[in-house]
């Protein structure tokens, strides 16, 4: 039977995590029909140079997330865990409703791309706050022996905010829409319906209670500065290196794989999205899995174990993948690809909450996290098509393979992190 505490503990850490399901579709949803709009912003006749610029957008929009991550890790470390989850999910709202409404370039010209980077650059600042605030309350909310366990539902909701920008994908592509209706104005609904369910979000956000941990740090001074981060110069190194591998193995399996699918695999568009959407469900049922395997043998072995493996098989897989001519072979060596990436994303967040102390954690997390992902998460997916551009696509799989073992030394050196979270 639950306790009172252990019900409303619950119930927060449903809340701050459907809040995070939001952030992600309203964000992802850019990626999952960019294979619709491209042309409409990015006129041409060349589709990998309009997928090329489409992701350049999307590149750019990551490179606000370190400005997000230090605006709102002040206001989560000074204001509060609570604050900073409504203000970020609110410029998530605004970035989905104007693209939404956003003129095409046959209307405006120039100005319709400029318009579709502005709010991309407002969601990207959006993120980069969610990411280290969200983080941060799950760790904070959780009890100590299950804090893998809830914490990986950060990562549940990512792949999940992803996985609802496929099923409405798939609604509009099969049942809906035809695709002269997708390309000329049915890609705007999914943006529309992000922006509605950010204002429920905002509104079911109103409720959180605050930590316990932050209410225990409100007399200190300097809380959330860079002057207070850089007394933990160890711990940032740290989640930079353990974030370098995972944010590039992230982004190949969900937003890059589809493009993958379609345009090196050789399949068609609504195999893509069936194999993206089914890969992404088997991923989210893992991260619990792997969240919980966690708080029974450390967090450290789990990195160690997908350093290892993505290092030896990112590669083979990547190969194997593109050479794939049926759409149930993809989708296996997808998922065997998730069972790896998993033991990263499963835990990554939980750990970068465990090596700083309360009065520095949402910018401690987010800062270093968000600076890593919007070089190198952020630009995988341009950097992936940039090499096929130029014909040597098979160089991308071994960058990848080197940014994971560069991950792995960090790992093998980093200390357990399970026990060490302070309050």
């Amino acid at each position: 039977m639950l306790g009172a505490d252990d019900k409303a503990r619950i119930r927060a850490i449903l809340v701050g995590s459907i809040g995070n399901l939001v952030e992600w579709f309203d964000f992802y949803v850019y990626s999952a029909f960019s294979l619709y709009f491209a042309d409409a912003f990015f006129p041409g006749d060349d589709p990998v140079a309009q997928m090329l610029s489409a992701s350049g957008v999307f590149a750019l929009g990551f490179f606000m997330r370190p400005i997000g991550a230090y605006i709102f890790g002040r206001i989560g470390d000074g204001r509060g865990r609570r604050a900073a989850l409504m203000l970020s999910v609110l410029l998530m709202c605004a970035g989905s409703l104007i693209i939404a409404f956003a003129p095409t370039y046959a209307t405006i010209g120039s100005a319709a791309p400029a318009l579709l980077l502005f709010a991309r650059l407002l969601q990207g600042a959006s993120l980069g706050g969610e990411y280290g605030s969200s983080a941060t309350y799950l760790a904070e909310t959780a009890t100590p022996e299950k804090r893998g366990f809830y914490s990986s539902f950060q990562y549940v909701t990512m792949i999940a905010g992803q996985l609802l920008a496929l099923v409405v994908l798939l609604v509009l592509q099969n049942v809906l829409l035809d695709d002269h209706a997708l390309r000329a104005w049915g890609w705007r609904v999914p943006f529309a319906i992000g922006a509605l369910l950010a204002v429920v979000a905002l509104l079911m956000r109103r409720d959180l209670v605050e930590t316990a941990a932050f209410k225990a740090t409100r007399s200190e001074k300097a809380r959330g500065s860079l002057h207070a981060l850089l007394l933990h110069k160890r711990e940032t190194a740290t989640v930079v290196g353990l974030t370098l591998g995972g944010t590039i193995a992230f982004y190949v399996y969900t937003t890059y794989m589809q493009k993958f699918l379609k345009l090196s695999a050789g399949l068609s568009a609504a195999e893509t999205t069936w194999i993206s959407a089914g890969s992404l469900l088997f991923a989210l049922l893992l991260q619990p899995i792997y969240g919980a395997l966690s708080d029974r043998v450390g967090r450290r072995p789990m990195l160690i174990a997908f350093g290892l493996l993505g290092t030896l098989f990112t590669a083979p897989l990547l190969t194997a993948i593109q050479e794939a001519r049926s759409a149930w072979t993809a989708f296996t060596l997808i998922c065997v690809a998730w069972l790896i990436v998993s033991l990263y994303t499963s835990i990554n967040a939980v750990v970068k909450a465990e090596l700083f102390p309360a009065a520095i954690r949402v910018t401690g997390v987010a800062l270093p996290y968000a600076a890593t992902v919007s070089v190198f998460g952020g630009s995988a997916e341009y950097v992936a098509l940039w090499f096929k551009a130029q014909g040597h696509e098979s160089w991308f799989y071994w960058y990848a393979s080197a940014a994971i073992f560069v991950s792995l030394a960090v790992y093998a050196t980093m200390p357990e992190t399970k026990e060490r979270m302070r309050s």
